[in-house]
């Protein structure tokens, strides 16, 4: 399960990437919005508000990215389930997909691995699935050949 290890460490590498993108966005609107406050005499507060509406949306992100960060945090690589779930790498006869999060491509070790969002379209249809059951998803037909 090596492979597996690498791929989570990947996701890990990216979750924490997104948290401390989104805490440096959060400090630096906390910064315009002290900066407008000292220099404001107007009445118009649509500048700030403006800001204040990016500091909720950046808020909300690092919140899904701290949750998805503590989701990692619990996969274990090393369990194997017959069917597809949170952590599962999944072969089909033309894609291997890990479900964790929404990366998209990888390469490691010279192969191609789709890191995927259990939450996702695809993750939905793969859900639950077996080895040697057939799925289509953008009009192409998949067969899953294993579930590690």
């Amino acid at each position: 399960m090596k492979i597996k290890q690498q791929l989570l460490e990947l996701c890990t590498q990216c979750a924490d990437k997104r948290v401390l993108g989104y805490k440096n966005e959060i400090e630096l609107i906390k910064e315009s919005i002290e900066n407008n406050d000292k220099v404001s005499n107007e009445e118009d507060d649509s500048g700030n508000s403006k800001l204040l509406d990016d500091l909720e949306k950046n808020m909300n992100y690092l919140n899904d990215a701290n949750k998805m960060r503590e989701q990692l945090k619990l996969m274990r690589p090393n369990l194997v389930s017959d069917s597809v779930v949170l952590g599962s790498l999944v072969k089909t006869d033309s894609i291997t997909f890990f479900i964790a999060l929404s990366m998209g491509k990888v390469i490691v070790e010279g192969s191609e691995y789709y890191i995927i969002s259990l939450a996702s379209p695809l993750g939905q249809l793969l859900r639950n699935r077996k080895k040697d059951d057939e799925f289509q998803f953008n009009e192409k037909r998949y067969i899953i050949q294993e579930v590690l």
